[in-house]
């Protein structure tokens, strides 16, 4: 096994943890989500002043525009996500579910992807390729069977469209922060996870999927 995947282990099995720890424990869930929105959008800001350097007024104005749209969506997303959690009902089980199915998307992607390569799915990401993303919707399915009890009140066929749906919001918020990692000419948002980058690559897809996935099961 070679050191960056190694790195690469090590670190998902740290996230996997906190993520457990989160989900059991209330003030760890407050504190880590805090934090990693901080981190999150002090790593976008640097994209962003990567991106539009130049000490131009329309620069200037296109800086301050996508660094308040990102703060505002984040703390809603944030506030959001806390208002649920203290009112512990069927929607936590929406967040939950979200969450998972954009992880095991960015798995699926990265494992099929991988194995049988093939075409490439855009050129913002090169490394992104057809069979990933269809492995991407696959391994997302795979979590409709533990969950089918939790979510009593929809059918099977429209939970699988919403799966799908939920894939997909992560697949496009990937390939929107590889185009904004493309266009600042950087390859990850930094360094901090050993084998992963940033914190913003890690939940690229997870910031999109939470709101669509909770909106769709919510009212579906």
């Amino acid at each position: 096994m070679n050191k960056e995947l190694q790195k690469r282990l090590t670190t998902s099995f740290f996230l996997l943890s906190l993520l457990l720890l989160m989900f059991f424990y209330t003030y760890i869930l407050i504190i880590s989500i805090i934090l990693i929105a901080i981190i999150s959008w002090i790593e976008f800001y640097a994209l962003i002043s990567k991106i539009f350097k130049k000490e131009s007024k329309k620069n200037l104005i296109l800086r301050y525009f996508y660094k308040t749209i990102s703060l505002m969506y984040l703390s809603i997303l944030i506030y959001f996500i806390l208002i649920i959690k203290s009112n512990r009902d069927e929607s936590e089980i929406f967040i939950i579910y979200s969450i998972l199915v954009s992880i095991m998307s960015d798995t699926g992607g990265l494992i099929i992807g991988r194995i049988f390569k093939g075409k490439k799915l855009t050129k913002i990401s090169p490394k992104k390729t057809i069979s990933g993303s269809l492995g991407s919707f696959i391994f997302s399915l795979c979590l409709i069977p533990f969950f089918t009890e939790y979510l009593p009140s929809i059918n099977l066929i429209l939970i699988i469209i919403i799966t799908l749906m939920i894939s997909l919001s992560t697949q496009i918020g990937d390939l929107f922060i590889s185009y904004m990692k493309r266009k600042a000419k950087v390859k990850d948002t930094s360094d901090l996870l050993p084998g992963h980058g940033g914190v913003l690559d890690r939940i690229d897809g997870i910031i999109f999927s939470i709101p669509v996935g909770f909106l769709l099961l919510n009212y579906f």
